[in-house]
C-alpha cells in the first residue's frame, strides 16, 4: 500500500521549480494558476532568492503548485493509486487536491488566501519556529510550555517544532530541554499553528464559504489527530482550523502503520517527510520527488506498492 504525501513550509529552495517547468505542458499550467491567484509562480520558483520565497504569502502557493505539478507528472490519481494521502501543514491543501476534495485552481486559490492571511497575522508580533531534535517528547513539551512556547508540530521520529515569540525562542536556545541535542531555526516567518495565527482562521473561513468540496476519493489522513476523514466538508473545516492548531504528524504516521502502508512517496520539494518516515516507519520504502529525474524510480515504486 502506497501513501502519497506533501511537505510543508520550509521545504522550498531557490530554483527548485525550474526542472519541472521543462516538462510538457507544465509551464502553461503554472501560468494559468499564476493568473488565477495573482502571483507569478514561475518567477518565484525559478528566479527568486531564498529570502523572497521565505515570505509566507509566496511560499505556500509555491509549495502547493509544485506538489500538484510533480504528482501530475506521474499521471492521474487513479494511475498513482495511493491507498491514502496526507500533507504536512500547508501540504494538507496539496493532499486535498490529490484526493479530489478541491480541484487544482480551488486549492491554489485557498492556499493563496491562507498565505496572505497568515503573513498578515505574523506581522503583528515578531515570531518564529525552531525544531528540537532528540529528547523525550513529554519532557520537551512540558519544557516548551514552561517557556510560553507552543509545540506547534509534533513530527515523531524525535522531532518537535516549537513556536512563539523571538524572545521565547531565544530563551529556548539558552535553556534546552533535557536530552535535546540540537535546536534548528526554521525558514518560516511566523509562529504557525499557534494562537498567534487566530486572525488567519477567520479569513480562511470566509474563503472556504466560496468553495464546494467533494468527498475524498482516497483515504485522507488529517494533521489534527491522524484520523482518516471521509467528508469533503469536514476536510475543509479542518483545513481552516489547522492554521492555529498543532500539526500531529506523529499521529499521521501511526495511522499509516495501522493502514498497512508499505511505501511512502513524497512530492516535490520532497525530503523532509521521507526523512521522518525513515526513522519512524522502519521497513516502509520511501522516495522523494526532488526533480523529474526521480520520476522513473517513483513509477517503479508505484508499480510495486500501489
Amino acid at each position: 500500500m502506497l501513501v502519497l504525501v506533501a511537505p510543508g513550509q520550509g521545504a522550498q529552495t531557490p530554483g527548485f521549480l525550474t526542472p519541472w517547468l521543462e516538462l510538457p505542458g507544465a509551464a502553461d499550467r503554472v501560468a494559468a494558476w499564476s493568473d488565477a491567484i495573482g502571483l507569478d509562480l514561475a518567477h518565484y520558483g525559478t528566479q527568486a532568492d531564498a529570502e523572497a520565497i521565505r515570505d509566507t504569502a509566496v511560499a505556500q502557493p509555491l509549495l502547493v503548485a509544485a506538489g500538484i505539478l510533480s504528482a501530475a507528472a506521474l499521471g492521474d490519481i487513479s494511475d498513482v493509486a495511493p491507498g491514502a494521502v496526507a500533507g504536512h501543514s500547508v501540504g494538507e491543501i496539496t493532499a486535498a487536491a490529490f484526493a479530489g476534495v478541491l480541484d487544482d485552481t480551488a486549492a491554489l486559490t485557498l492556499v493563496r488566501r491562507r498565505g496572505l492571511a497568515m503573513a498578515e497575522a505574523a506581522a503583528v508580533t515578531a515570531t518564529g519556529m525552531s525544531a528540537l531534535l532528540g529528547g523525550d517528547p513529554e519532557v520537551s513539551v512540558a519544557h516548551l510550555q514552561k517557556l510560553g512556547l507552543t509545540p506547534a508540530n509534533v513530527n515523531g521520529a524525535g522531532q518537535i517544532v516549537a513556536a512563539g515569540t523571538l524572545e521565547q525562542l531565544a530563551a529556548l536556545n539558552e535553556d534546552k530541554p533535557e536530552g535535546v541535542r540540537k535546536i534548528v531555526p526554521l525558514k518560516v516567518a511566523g509562529a504557525f499553528h499557534t494562537h498567534h495565527m487566530a486572525p488567519a482562521v477567520d479569513s480562511l473561513a470566509e474563503a472556504a464559504k466560496e468553495l464546494s468540496p467533494a468527498d475524498p476519493k482516497v483515504a485522507y489522513v488529517s494533521n489534527r489527530d491522524g484520523r482518516t476523514v471521509k467528508s469533503g466538508s469536514e476536510v475543509l473545516e479542518r483545513l481552516v482550523g489547522q492554521v492555529a492548531n498543532p500539526v500531529r504528524w506523529d499521529l499521521c504516521m501511526e495511522t499509516f502503520k495501522e493502514l498497512g502502508v508499505t511505501a511512502l512517496l513524497e512530492v516535490c520539494p520532497g525530503g523532509t517527510l521521507t526523512g521522518l518516515a525513515k526513522r519512524a516507519l522502519p521497513g516502509v520504502k520511501t522516495l522523494a520527488l526532488k526533480t523529474p529525474d526521480d520520476l522513473d524510480a517513483a513509477r517503479e515504486l508505484i508499480a510495486e506498492h500501489a
